[in-house]
């Protein structure tokens, strides 16, 4: 009994932050919230004992799993008319929007190909950027097999250190048995596709976060610390997106 207070505190800050998002229209990000609110709300129902909680738990319980299920349906029925879209804007400094925060909604169980594209990724803090943005498809729930990253070829004195670190990711990814398929091109789209149908533009591609004070500075570690540059964030979802 000791532990339910805890327990509930955490389902209210998730349920919370769910009726946010939801309020907000970022749909698929409240859907998430909704769905881990209510498996704390339910590990909270199997431990009280007091019958009237019980009641309480279950029809708390019963409201957000509904609510939850008209989401469901409002999200699928826009993605089979082709015209989902949310809209996120991230402000000049603000924290909390790490790759696994802002990507971690639409990576599913069944992705197993991913399509970057983003001119800046030739830099040393863009290239660990596309580091951390793999090592988050890899810790995710799906099986991903295939990354393909579209970049600007790089010039100069840095040509060598993008080519050696693209090339150290591309071993490192095939001892994960996942294939990094390298091209290069001149553009100035950034867009990241998973064939799921969820396609992701990033005003800055994955390059919003701003640079640390220092290497023993908060926010140098975890991304979820370090301020964001204000960047917009807009999510699509098509049916056909290798075609795309």
């Amino acid at each position: 009994m000791t532990q339910v207070p805890g327990m509930e505190t955490s389902a209210i800050s998730v349920l919370k932050r769910a009726v946010e998002l939801d309020q907000s229209t970022r749909f698929q990000e409240s859907l998430v919230c909704y769905q881990e609110g209510i498996q704390l709300l339910m590990d909270v129902l199997k431990a009280v004992k007091d019958d009237s909680k019980k009641v309480h738990y279950r029809q708390k319980i019963k409201s957000y799993m509904d609510r939850a299920e008209q989401i469901k349906v409002h999200v699928n029925q826009l993605k089979e008319e082709g015209k989902y879209h949310e809209q996120i804007r991230i402000a000049d400094d603000a924290t909390g929007y790490s790759y696994e925060v802002l990507f971690r909604p639409y990576v599913t169980e069944g992705v197993t190909e991913v399509w970057v594209e983003d001119p800046y990724i030739r830099h040393i803090h863009q290239l660990y950027n596309f580091l951390r943005f793999c090592e988050m498809l890899l810790k995710a729930s799906c099986k991903v097999k295939r990354i393909h990253l579209l970049t600007y070829k790089e010039e100069g004195d840095n040509s060598s250190q993008q080519a050696s670190a693209l090339s150290e990711l591309k071993q490192s990814l095939q001892s994960q048995d996942v294939c990094l398929d390298l091209q290069y091109s001149t553009f100035h789209d950034r867009e990241i596709r998973f064939d799921n149908g969820w396609i992701i533009k990033i005003g800055r591609g994955l390059d919003y976060f701003k640079k640390p004070k220092g290497r023993f500075s908060i926010g140098y570690c975890d991304y979820d610390l370090r301020q964001c540059q204000e960047t917009t964030v807009d999510i699509f979802h098509s049916k056909h997106t290798k075609t795309l």
